[in-house]
């Protein structure tokens, strides 16, 4: 038996969570989001710049099916395609649309499959980050270099009747919002800075790859391209 302890940043109590509470625009659909993190818990429980409290739960991993979005298994664009299935993008462009189409065709995961999805937060940052890529102004090479740069940490969602029945509430603990407002707005920023630093003058695009390219040359998750870029 595997058992992990995980926490729930939020402005309330929450003793009893359950599936259909969460929303259906969340990065993996409705679910409960958590972190193995307590510190990027007590982060997101002051995100609205209010104390708030972290909530801890065990979660008995026993025979639960778990997509790990960051394992070897998947690259970063299922982790697109997921988020373009889920979250609302602003597209107003051909090719972002077209970009949407192919990559939820070629890339998508069915997330129903499962009982937890693990990945990346899409924080503001991170949002901004897949958008300009979906948009064709962000290369692979620059998406994967500035998520991994920012730090804005993996999340643990429990997005089955199954999960909720293995989650146990342990206890609630308050956090101050004038501590963890600040060092949540402090990460968010660092992951631009990152972004600005690291990959916006990074000259090294005549061997990247761009979304259009992707689309042109039909590219799909096993392209040795795409594996040698998100592999670096």
């Amino acid at each position: 038996m595997k058992t992990i302890t995980i926490y729930h940043g939020s402005e309330n109590i929450v003793q009893n969570p359950y599936l259909l509470a969460g929303k259906r625009h969340n990065d993996y659909g409705q679910g409960f989001y958590c972190t193995e993190d307590i510190e990027l818990a007590k982060e997101w429980a002051c995100k609205n710049e209010t104390d708030g409290f972290v909530n801890m739960y065990t979660l008995d991993m026993s025979d639960l099916k778990v997509l790990n979005l960051n394992s070897e298994d998947y690259t970063i664009l299922n982790w697109i395609a997921i988020l373009l299935q889920n979250r609302i993008f602003h597209l107003d462009n051909d090719i972002s649309n077209m970009a949407r189409e192919y990559i939820i065709e070629n890339f998508s995961v069915n997330v129903e499959q499962y009982d937890v999805v693990i990945g990346y937060r899409a924080d503001d940052s991170y949002f901004s980050f897949a958008e300009r890529f979906v948009s064709n102004t962000l290369p692979l090479r620059g998406l994967n270099k500035a998520l991994r740069l920012g730090k804005l940490g993996e999340q643990v969602a429990l997005v089955s009747k199954k999960a909720f029945e293995r989650l146990q509430f342990v206890e609630a603990m308050p956090v101050e919002g004038n501590i963890y407002y600040p060092k949540f707005q402090s990460r968010d920023l660092g992951a631009r800075q990152s972004y600005r630093n690291e990959v916006v003058f990074s000259k090294r695009l005549l061997d990247d790859v761009f979304v259009l390219d992707i689309i042109r040359q039909e590219m799909k998750n096993d392209d040795p391209r795409i594996q040698r870029i998100v592999s670096e």
